[in-house]
This record gives structure tokens, C-alpha cells and sequence, in this order.
């Protein structure tokens, strides 16, 4: 009976949808890192303890692998010879084994510290930047050590030459295979400090850091802190054949070799292009390869699952292993597995390349042969085995090695990216070289010092928060100095004897600093640091009201003798943040926009003292807008100043001296300073600690800027715009204690 056909509704099942992919792109973020003194990098100077004891251990890796511990030993009796950069450092070659951990505990004294900086400011970076300068500076020791080493074992040779032929020949083959084997020397000693590098990550700073910050910021920083924990960091440039074998899959190096990383990077795209569509761009695939787990996601394990999607695992398993086929990869990918036991035995004396491809190519493998038994005590039995496993690897089994080598590749290509960023990241760190470098840096508060607990009280104490500039400008100087002169006067010992050393003598009562002298002005500041009283504005007030009445004083002795007088404007002006500076030779020349503002407030127009000197009353600063402010326009653009004996301060500065001390408000009857000012302007008096039992009292004015006929000077109207004095008249502090005795009363 003929079979009658059953017919299916629509067309065949269909595939199922690709897998999800996650994906990861390595970044480093130092936002919020201020640029050093060369405005690219970022100035860092790690903590001399720290370096002494890595370099020490660095030292002893080298020696140990390098297989010349016993030399160096030798070089403690050996007599001093050579520069003393290299005496001193042969008197530290042999140092206890129980030293042998203590750069380890300095190395997590020092991250855990840089982690605890971070949290008191707030600033993840901070501690992304002490990561990236530890790793750059143990990366560079290695090769400079590694200099070192071989640099003293010459010396030490030079001594055996006249002393042991023996002994100096045997040291001499050693020294010659040392230098043979610096990549394998330098590859075991970064593989060394890489292992504790992560222990210290996995058993201290990740549960510190998340202590600290909690999960949601580690979670941020995800992209971050995993490129530091990445075994190809040491690596020269992350093509090491032994260190693939071991932790990755060791790829072909030579341009002819079809397995090399970019070719396999290609193959590897089209394979995720040909699953998920032309439209997945080039920068999407790159983050899919840099997950691991992908790969399993993709093409399993090549070990069958009896579920829909191990059959679809399967399925793309088998397009996998047809691609690597197709592009001749295959063969190279079987060999670069079972070549890694050969490498014990056969490697370094034969290249590991040219072992993997004696596995899968004929003339390779009897060139190969030859070396081995040219040397005589190699067996090729090990090579023979080898070659007959690749041979039969088949079916099942290339599907598994196929499905590994997925996963291995996405594993190397994840920590090549990672190791690519780092190594962007590592050439924006500045491990600055020397002291001079160091201060100029520090004075401009752009460097970042990562120190061990004990070393930071000092830097601590250091560090300046803020400044306050203060400026006395002398009025008229140029006439002053015109008029002494036709009387046959000298003008420079007049303004020394009463300007400039009175005010030099005022420096160190207050803690001031002078920033550089003008020939009619003298420029200071005090500088307010980490862990001091924050009276910066506060003692500025007092020590510009002084100056004022020190020059008073003098002028009154001028006056009787018959000389001119001086007469000041003085301007405060406070920066929150450290000034900067550049170094002219050993001098520091301070940069702050404090300076020009200290200048503007200092100054007095000349028109202006004209019409105010008159009717100024007992206030000696005034500020006057002559025009309405255009959108965009500077304040100052249509002000004009008035300070004769006065101190005018800026409104940071005000700000800040309401914190510092209680301003109370003054009531007291002062004549008008100008015919409609009265009650647009409120006194201050506060009392100012300048030491353990000295008091000083100042009284200080916010008045609002008046908006003037320029051509008459009339009040128009107050706006809502305010200038500041320290007020320096006798008539208010008599008025002030005329208050309080009648109060005492």
C-alpha cells in the first residue's frame, strides 16, 4: 500500500535565536586628577620605604631565577670598587631571608592606605592613580635591576681575574647565560610579582575597597581594578609564548604562520558576524570577545547536551571547527596545545614556535630532529609522541579542542585589551625622578605623594588648602620719589625705614611669607595647611590693620621732621585652593589670580580720590558703579575704587572670616561718608587670637555698591552688589571702646 504523504503547516522549524552576549570594554577613568608641572602626566612619587624594599626583592627574584645567588653572595667579601651608586647597592645585595616578606606587607600597607585617602576625599581615582604608579614603577625596576645585577657581576668578575682562573671561568659562563636568558629571567620575576600582586588584591584591597565604597562603586569600577590583576601586565608586550602556553593558547608569531592574533582576531569576527548579522559593528564584537564565558555560551564544551540549546551549541560548535578548517587554522590550533608539555624538555635550546610546527609540518619536524640530536642529550621520543597525537586527534575530540580554543582566545584577547588600556593609562603617570622636579611640583600642589602611614604625618602637615594675598601699594610713589629727589633726598632708605622693614619685622608674628616686592608695593601671603587653626583671613585683617598704623606712626615723625608722608591701599584676597609657582633657579615665584585681584582692590582712581578724600567720613574704601551691567560683561568694567589708607577685602575673603571667627553686629553713630549712604551699609566687630594671650579687635564694613551719575557723582540707586573693608579710623575703634565701657557701666 503506497504511503500517503502528511503534510506540515508553514515552513521548517526555526533556528534558534543566538545566545545573549555580555560585554566589557577595559577602561581607566582619573577624572578629578589634576595634570603635573609638565600639563600632560600626572606627577606621582611613591613612597621611598616601599621603593627601597621592592627594589630589594626585585633584586632577589633576578638573582634566583638568573641563578646567581651564590655569586652575589660572594660579592660581600669582594673589596669596594666601582661607583658608589654600585658599593651601595652590593652592601644590600645579601639581606635576611626574614626581609624576603616585608615588601609584601609594605606593598598592602601602601595600597590599603592609598584606599583610605581615597574615601576621606571622596575620590575613587586617587586610588585607580596609586594602582597605575605601582605597577609602572615595578615594571621599570625590573629591567633597571635586571641592568644592575648584570653590572655588578662584572665588577665582581674583574676581581677573579687576577685571583681564581677557576672560580672566574665558571662565573664567567654563568654571567654569559644570564644574559642569554633575560626574557625568561624577567618573564618568571614579573609572573612572581604578579602572583603576590594578586593575593594582596584577593585577601586584602577588594574587600577593603568594598568596605570602603561599597558594592555599587566596585561594581562601577568593575573595568577598572580587573586590569591590575592581569597575568600578562609583566609581559613586554603580551606575546610571550611561554606565558600563553601556560595560561592562554600559544599563538603563531612569524607573518607567515594562519594562527597569528590578528588573522585569528578576523576569523573570530566573522564567526560572531556570521551568528548575530553584518549590522553588529566592529566595536560591539571586540566587547563580546572580551567575556570569557561567551564562548561556553556559544559553543559549549564540544560535550553534547541533550537540550534544545545544546543542539544549537552543537550546531555553531561544528561551524566553528568548518571556519577554522576552511582558514587552514585547525591543524595550527591542535598543535599549539600538545606542543605545551614538549617545552619543559625541548625549550629554550629550540624556539617553542618551531616546535609547535615540527607537530604539523614535515620538514619542520626533521630540522627539529637534528637539533635534538645534535645536542646529544635530548631524547626525540617525547617530539614522536606528540606528533602521533595531533595526527590522530579527530571527530570528537578537534570539536573539543575547537570549543577550548574559543574560550583560551577570548581569554587572551580580553587580557590583551585590558593589558593595551593599562598601558595607555600607565604612559599618563609621571614617577617623578628627582627632588628639584619633586618640589616644584609639590608647591604647585600637583603632586600626589603615596606614602606609607608613618611617612604621611609630615606630608599630612604640609599640604596648603588655601591663601590669602595681601597687598600694600603705596600712593603717588612716583611723584613721592620725583619730589625727594629735587630736595636731594634719597627715596630708596625712605621707603625701606618706613615701609618695608616695618612691615618685614610683622612676617613672622602672623606667619606670613613675602611673595615678591615691587619697588612701591610689598606683596604677602599666609598660606593655611592641613591640621592648623583656619584663621588665614582673620589674621591678614589684623596684620594689614597694623601695617596701617605702623605707617601712621612714621608719618607723624615725617611730618614734625618736615618729610612727606606715605599713604597705603591695601587688598585681601582669598583663593581656595593652594597657589601655584614656578622655580627661577632655587627661587619660587608664586602664580595666583589672588595677585591680580589683591592689585584691583588696592588701587584708587585718581578722579575718584578727588572727589572722595573731602567727604570720605571715617571709612576709607568706597566702590561705585557708573553704568548698568551689560549681559556677559565684567563687574569691574564699569567700577570705579576708592582706597586711601584703607583695606578692602574680597567677598571669599568675608565668607571665610565668618567662619573663622563671630562677627557681631556694631551699632554705633558714625557720620555719614555720603549724603544718602546712611543704612545701606552694617559694621562688624569680631575679636582675632593672633597668639596664646594676644587679642586684637577689627571692625569690619559690607556696604553696597552705589550705582553714580559718572559726571556728578549722585546716587542713582544701591544695588545689590557688595565691597568689604576692614575699617582703619581711630574715631571707630574710640567709638567702639566708648561703647563697651558705658556697657561695663
Amino acid at each position: 500500500m503506497p504511503r500517503i504523504p502528511i503534510f506540515r503547516l508553514g515552513g521548517a522549524p526555526e533556528k534558534p535565536a543566538p545566545p545573549h552576549l555580555a560585554a566589557s570594554t577595559p577602561t581607566v577613568s582619573l577624572e578629578g586628577i589634576a595634570v603635573g608641572v609638565d600639563n600632560l602626566r600626572h606627577d606621582v612619587v611613591l613612597s621611598p620605604r616601599f621603593a627601597e624594599a621592592a627594589r630589594a626583592h626585585i633584586v632577589r627574584l633576578i638573582a634566583r631565577h638568573g641563578e646567581l645567588e651564590g655569586l652575589l653572595a660572594a660579592e660581600a667579601t669582594q673589596p669596594s670598587q666601582g661607583p658608589s651608586w654600585l658599593r651601595n647597592l652590593a652592601h644590600k645585595a645579601v639581606r635576611p631571608k626574614s626581609d624576603l616578606s616585608d615588601w609584601k606587607s609594605l606593598l598592602t600597607e601602601l595600597q590599603v592606605a592609598s584606599l583610605n585617602r581615597a574615601k576621606k576625599e571622596s575620590k575613587l581615582p586617587l586610588d585607580i592613580l596609586a594602582r597605575l604608579a605601582v605597577t609602572k614603577f615595578l615594571r621599570t625596576e625590573m629591567n633597571q635591576q635586571f641592568a644592575q645585577v648584570l653590572e655588578r657581576c662584572r665588577l665582581l668578575l674583574k676581581n677573579y681575574d687576577n685571583m681564581r682562573q677557576q672560580k672566574a671561568h665558571e662565573y664567567r659562563e654563568r654571567l654569559a647565560t644570564f644574559q642569554v636568558r633575560k626574557k625568561i629571567i624577567l618573564r618568571k620575576t614579573g609572573q612572581d610579582i604578579f602572583e603576590t600582586l594578586r593575593e594582596v588584591e584577593k585577601s586584602t584591597l577588594a574587600r577593603t575597597r568594598r568596605s570602603l565604597f561599597g558594592e555599587e562603586t566596585v561594581a562601577r569600577s568593575y573595568f577598572t581594578y580587573p586590569l591590575f590583576v592581569n597575568r600578562l601586565v609583566f609581559s613586554e608586550d603580551g606575546r610571550d609564548d611561554y606565558l600563553c602556553a601556560e595560561h592562554y593558547v600559544m599563538l603563531g608569531n612569524w607573518d607567515r604562520d594562519a594562527d597569528r592574533y590578528g588573522r585569528l582576531r578576523e576569523v573570530a569576527s566573522g564567526f560572531l558576524r556570521s551568528l548575530y548579522g553584518e549590522d553588529a559593528t566592529a566595536e560591539t564584537i571586540d566587547s563580546w570577545m572580551n567575556v570569557p564565558d561567551n564562548a561556553r555560551l556559544l559553543v559549549g564544551t564540544g560535550t553534547p547536551e541533550d537540550s534544545d540549546e545544546g543542539l544549537a551549541q552543537q550546531e555553531r560548535l561544528a561551524a566553528w571547527v568548518r571556519l577554522l578548517e576552511d582558514e587552514h587554522i585547525m591543524e595550527n590550533v591542535i598543535a599549539s596545545y600538545y606542543v605545551v608539555p614538549l617545552l619543559g624538555e625541548y625549550a629554550p635550546r629550540i624556539n617553542p614556535q618551531q616546535l609547535k610546527s615540527a607537530l604539523i609540518d614535515r620538514t619542520e619536524c626533521d630540522r627539529v630532529e637534528r637539533l635534538i640530536q645534535e645536542h646529544g642529550k635530548l631524547s626525540p621520543n617525547s617530539l614522536y609522541a606528540a606528533v602521533a597525537k595531533v595526527a590522530s586527534c579527530r571527530g570528537a575530540e578537534r570539536a573539543k579542542v575547537a570549543a577550548r580554543f574559543l574560550a583560551d582566545f577570548f581569554h587572551y584577547h580580553r587580557d590583551l585589551r585590558r593589558l593595551e588600556t593599562l598601558n595607555g593609562a600607565l604612559d599618563s603617570v609621571n614617577l617623578v625622578p628627582n627632588e628639584r622636579l619633586q618640589e616644584l611640583s609639590r608647591v604647585n600642589g600637583t603632586l600626589y605623594e603615596f606614602l606609607l602611614p608613618e611617612e604621611q604625618a609630615a606630608g599630612d602637615a604640609d599640604r596648603v588648602l588655601r591663601h590669602v594675598v595681601l597687598k600694600a601699594d603705596v600712593r603717588d610713589s612716583t611723584r613721592l620719589t620725583r619730589m625727594m629727589m629735587d630736595k636731594g633726598l634719597n627715596p630708596a632708605s625712605y621707603f625701606s625705614l618706613n615701609f618695608y622693614d616695618p612691615v618685614n619685622k610683622l612676617l613672622e608674628k602672623y606667619g606670613a611669607q613675602k611673595v615678591f616686592l615691587e619697588g612701591d608695593a610689598i606683596i604677602l601671603a599666609i598660606l593655611e595647611r592641613e591640621g592648623e587653626p583656619g584663621l588665614a583671613v582673620s589674621r591678614t585683617c589684623v596684620l594689614a590693620r597694623e601695617i596701617i598704623e605702623i605707617v601712621r606712626g612714621y608719618n607723624e615723625l615725617m611730618q614734625r621732621s618736615g618729610m612727606p608722608q606715605l599713604e597705603l591701599g591695601l587688598g585681601i584676597t582669598l583663593q581656595e585652593s593652594a597657589p601655584l609657582y614656578l622655580m627661577d633657579g632655587e627661587h619660587q615665584i608664586m602664580i595666583s589670580e589672588a595677585l591680580n585681584e589683591s592689585d584691583r582692590l588696592s588701587s584708587c582712581n585718581k578722579r575718584v580720590r578727588k572727589i572722595m578724600e573731602p567727604i570720605a567720613g571715617p571709612f576709607h574704601v568706597y566702590a561705585f558703579q557708573t553704568a548698568d551691567l551689560e549681559t556677559g560683561a565684567s563687574p569691574e568694567d564699569v567700577t570705579l575704587s576708592f582706597n586711601l589708607s584703607g583695606i578692602r577685602m574680597n567677598e571669599a575673603a568675608f565668607r571665610k572670616l565668618q567662619k573663622e571667627i563671630t562677627l557681631e553686629p556694631l551699632k554705633v553713630r558714625l557720620p555719614a561718608g555720603l549724603p544718602s549712604d546712611k543704612g545701606e551699609y552694617k559694621l562688624f566687630t569680631a575679636t582675632v587670637p593672633v597668639d596664646h594671650d594676644i587679642f586684637r579687635k577689627i571692625v569690619v564694613r559690607e556696604s553696597r555698591i552705589p550705582r553714580i551719575n559718572p559726571g556728578d557723582f549722585s546716587v542713582k540707586e544701591w544695588t545689590e552688589r557688595h565691597y568689604y573693608e576692614v575699617c582703619t579710623d581711630e574715631a571707630i575703634y574710640r567709638a567702639l571702646e566708648k561703647r563697651k565701657g558705658a556697657s561695663g557701666a
